[in-house]
């Protein structure tokens, strides 16, 4: 059955993404997890300070707290060791980051997703990461309001939220974009969401061209 579907439907042959950017989404993935630890270890130590706990658990916690941090600050050092012995990935972090908004993280994560995945459109690159909205047409619940998919990875949506929280702010385009769609009377989420597309839509489109994003239009070329 599968080798009928091949032969039928003809699908892109899969390749695996380049050994430098395996390498960057396992650093990036080990340091979410270590800055997840380190938070839950420092909520907790606010825990202890605010009540009767022994002085020696305090020192544990604030022991473990610190560890945490300095392996987070370990892994960021590495990473960006990695960017810049990478051409490549040079150059892709620099088109990433020419986008207003478009922070250190966010460009790291981007990176590694639109150069992990053969991506035909930014709207399949912003579907994969369940920016897009869906409208209900069938079942009790039509006339509900349509909402984003929230399919694929959790973590870089929340990226992509704070950034588009930052771009309706900084980002003279993305301003633009809020404002024109709230004086339509769309809910400040869905603004929110449209700004989140957009971001996808830019990275991926800096990529594909190689071009700078620039707020005025101009242009510039990167090097290859």
């Amino acid at each position: 059955m599968l080798a009928c579907y091949a032969f039928f439907k003809n699908p892109h042959r899969w390749e695996p993404p380049a050994p430098e950017i395996r390498y960057l989404g396992a650093l990036l993935r080990r340091r979410d997890v270590l800055l997840g630890d380190a938070l839950r270890e420092e909520n907790r130590l606010e825990k202890y300070l605010s009540t009767d706990t022994p002085a020696d658990i305090i020192s544990s916690c604030m022991h473990m707290a610190q560890l945490l941090r300095e392996e987070v600050s370990n892994i960021e050092r590495q990473i960006k060791a990695h960017i810049k012995a990478s051409p490549a990935l040079r150059r892709d972090y620099t088109l990433l980051t020419s986008i207003k908004s478009v922070g250190p993280q966010l460009g790291m994560h981007m990176l590694v997703v639109l150069r992990s995945h053969d991506f035909s459109s930014a709207e399949q690159a912003a579907a994969f990461l369940g920016v897009v909205p869906i409208e209900k047409r069938s079942g009790t619940s039509v006339r509900s309001r349509p909402r984003m998919s929230k399919i694929g990875p959790p973590q870089l949506r929340a990226k992509l939220y704070m950034s588009a929280l930052c771009g309706k702010i900084y980002n003279k385009r993305m301003r633009n974009i809020y404002d024109e769609m709230c004086l339509r009377g769309k809910p400040k989420m869905v603004a929110i969401g449209a700004l989140m597309r957009k971001l996808v839509h830019w990275c991926y489109g800096v990529l594909k061209t190689g071009i700078v994003f620039n707020d005025e239009g101009l242009k510039q070329v990167l090097p290859t």
